[in-house]
């Protein structure tokens, strides 16, 4: 860990309450900007999540030749280019820790006239690439890794065509810079996953225009002339929510802790499913439609939970939210089975040794498999000891960990916390003002 790295200090707590709102969805503010700057005209974005994740997204726009305002931290006015309207950056666009963004910005600028290089940060520069550029380089891309994994070169003036491929893994990301890259193919580009992953891309460019549909797993696109600029406003981030959703479940009062304006795309709620099936209370309230996308309030009590084998089918739907997920097993009755989510080795970090190297430190039992975990929760008094935790640099892990402590019996110390802001900025602030008892420091 690098001198001033930051920590978060997690003192035992007992009790979360009050009515929270969460920042925008990170999803769906990457993808945000990306159609509003292919759009012909302005569109207005509200709800923006203002991290460094999806500011960098912003900032590449920007060095495109994207006319980009923030009248305010959540507010952004995106003057579109129109489809053939960017232009070429004079420098590698920096990334940052965002996966999301270069994996989509692989696919938008395939098929530019111009070539581009894509960089990120040391842990971005590790991360696994090749499953977008395959795809891509069969329609016709120029796409270079570094031995799989960035900096990415992707070289301009090449002539796109429409193919018919089938995700090995399912895989939102890669789905969306196809479809990306499908904007400016010759002929209809089907995309096929072998599970359900999340569709905000297919929403926001149906919305736009574009001639896409479903048709069971598969996603088939017609290349369109224009995108249409519309406003968006932009949900609270279910990824965020879940944290809280598993502290109102572990420590929130009888009448619960609400959760307000969480985005309830049926895409991405598995972790809903799953914790209901482990006893949890979980209600929706004030249901309805923002844009293209449900959203709801959550009404989280707490609740006896029950250890359980987590279904296969509801895996993708919920695997950014399995580090959070095992601090619940941690603390229900029973064996809780993980299995079929290897997509977790290759996330911001091996989220599957990071989680077990946590559980190890604070007296956890379970046992890591290569595609997941086992783990022997404990419903009754605390399921955590006390101790120091190393996030690897992971948002996700560090955020985990810190609820953990509404059922510790010591404090616990989580590393290298600096990137939280990556993902969620203000996760500190809010959670202490819902009752967690956390404090920020340097190492």
């Amino acid at each position: 860990m690098a001198p001033g790295s930051r920590c978060i200090e997690a003192q035992p707590a007992r009790s979360v309450s009050g009515r929270l709102t969460v920042p925008g969805d990170k999803s769906i503010s990457h993808r945000s900007i990306l159609l509003s700057a292919l759009a012909d005209e302005v569109s207005e974005i509200s709800g923006f999540l203002a991290s460094e994740d999806c500011l960098a997204t912003l900032q590449a726009m920007r060095a495109l030749g994207v006319p980009i305002e923030r009248p305010a931290p959540s507010r952004v006015r995106v003057h579109g280019v129109g489809l053939r309207g960017l232009r070429g950056a004079p420098h590698a666009l920096d990334m940052g820790n965002a996966g999301t963004a270069m994996r989509l910005f692989t696919g938008l600028l395939a098929a530019q006239r111009f070539d581009s290089r894509l960089i990120g940060d040391e842990s971005l520069m590790r991360r696994p690439m090749e499953r977008v550029a395959k795809p891509l380089r069969a329609m016709g891309a120029e796409v270079r890794t570094h031995n799989g994994t960035p900096p990415i070169e992707v070289g301009g003036r090449r002539r796109l065509h429409g193919i018919s491929y089938r995700m090995p893994v399912a895989s939102a990301q890669v789905k969306s810079a196809i479809l990306l890259a499908a904007l400016y193919a010759e002929g209809a580009t089907r995309v096929t996953s072998p599970a359900v992953c999340r569709d905000h891309s297919e929403r926001m460019l149906l919305a736009a225009g574009v001639k896409i549909a479903s048709e069971g797993l598969a996603t088939v696109l017609e290349p369109p002339e224009r995108l249409m600029s519309r406003n968006l406003e932009v949900p609270g981030d279910f990824s965020s929510a879940a944290f809280f959703i598993v502290a109102g479940l572990l420590a929130a009062p009888e009448e619960g802790l609400v959760l307000q304006n969480v985005g309830l795309n049926p895409t991405r709620v598995g972790l809903l499913d799953i914790l209901r099936s482990m006893g949890g209370r979980i209600d929706v309230e004030e249901a309805r439609m923002s844009g293209a996308e449900p959203v709801g309030d959550l009404r989280v009590r707490p609740s006896f939970l029950k250890g359980m084998a987590v279904p296969a089918s509801l895996v993708p739907l919920a695997i950014d939210e399995f580090p959070v997920l095992f601090i619940a097993a941690a603390c229900a009755e029973g064996e809780t089975v993980i299995t079929g989510a290897e997509e977790l080795r290759v996330k911001e970090s091996d989220r599957i040794a990071a989680m077990g190297a946590g559980f190890e430190a604070l007296g956890v039992e379970h046992r890591v498999t290569p595609d997941g975990m086992h783990i022997r929760g404990r419903a009754d008094g605390p399921a955590f000891g006390g101790g120091e935790i190393d996030s690897h640099g992971d948002h996700r892990i560090a955020m985990a960990f810190s609820i953990a402590s509404l059922r510790a019996a010591k404090p616990i110390r989580v590393r290298d916390t600096a990137n939280v802001a990556t993902s969620f900025p203000g996760f500190v602030e809010l959670a202490r003002s819902a009752g967690l008892r956390l404090e920020e420091s340097h190492a």
